[in-house]
């Protein structure tokens, strides 16, 4: 019953089909099976986690370099479940990797090898992996909800740059189409910002969260995540949602 409510939200790219053909006649098909075995139990086990939750899920799509779960995560949400929904892919993951030595234990080393690999690659601070992610829920706390998707994304960027350099020496074609990929994710997700803002605000407004703690700003592009403002205006004070009612009644 499981299998086939999750089997419904995966999405294989139809790239994915013809690398997985090609792995046949290299006779690397075994390999192959290995890293889409733990790449999607990794996404199965952020599947799981945000059903937990109750949250909507987009699809599991599958791509030849990796896979990704799409979520319909509230902006607003819980840090500490949006963090224990992303720590699940990893945490799936290493099941799976112990499932698969316990089946193939003549291939321990590969699978190992491919498990490590694939799993501190996505645990990189790079948005839109995991570690992006997670590194932004971190930012979260101590910037602003827009200020920490901007540092999210000048870290990403850095670290993209830095692993291009350390590399430079013996670069490889996987190396640049990876590197390129990455980059070409980050810069769609900045271009998103302040979409991404303007709906962080609009649920504020629409849901009227009463958050526990509450901060004084000075700002509108100031708000933080899971705090209730007062926006300060010269000698004047607004509330929070005496302010978003205006800016959107207006428009």
């Amino acid at each position: 019953m499981i299998i086939n409510n999750i089997s419904k939200y995966i999405h294989i790219n139809k790239l994915t089909y013809f690398f997985i053909l090609i792995s046949f006649f290299m006779a690397s098909f075994r390999q192959v099976f290995y890293i889409f075995f733990l790449i999607i139990i990794h996404e199965i086990g952020h599947f799981l986690a945000a059903r937990l939750f109750d949250i909507e899920l987009d699809k599991i799509y599958i791509y030849p370099l990796g896979g990704i779960a799409k979520f319909y995560i509230p902006y607003n949400y819980s840090r500490l479940k949006e963090l224990i929904i992303l720590i699940n892919g990893p945490l799936f993951q290493e099941l799976s990797k112990v499932l698969l030595v316990k089946l193939f234990p003549q291939h321990t080393n590969i699978i190992t090898t491919y498990h490590y690999g694939i799993l501190l690659f996505n645990l990189l601070p790079i948005y839109p992996l995991d570690g992006g992610k997670i590194l932004n829920i971190f930012l979260s706390f101590i910037e602003p909800y827009k200020k920490s998707l901007e540092t999210t994304i000048k870290v990403s960027y850095l670290i993209v740059l830095f692993l291009i350099l350390i590399n430079l020496k013996n670069i490889k074609i996987n190396t640049i189409v990876m590197s390129l990929f990455l980059i070409y994710k980050i810069y769609l997700e900045n271009k998103k910002i302040d979409i991404r803002y303007e709906a962080f605000l609009l649920e504020r407004y629409l849901n009227q969260y009463r958050f526990n703690k509450s901060k004084i700003i000075n700002n509108s592009n100031n708000f933080y995540k899971n705090r209730r403002h007062l926006i300060k205006n010269g000698g004047e004070y607004t509330l929070e949602y005496d302010y978003l009612k205006e800016k959107y009644q207006k428009s």
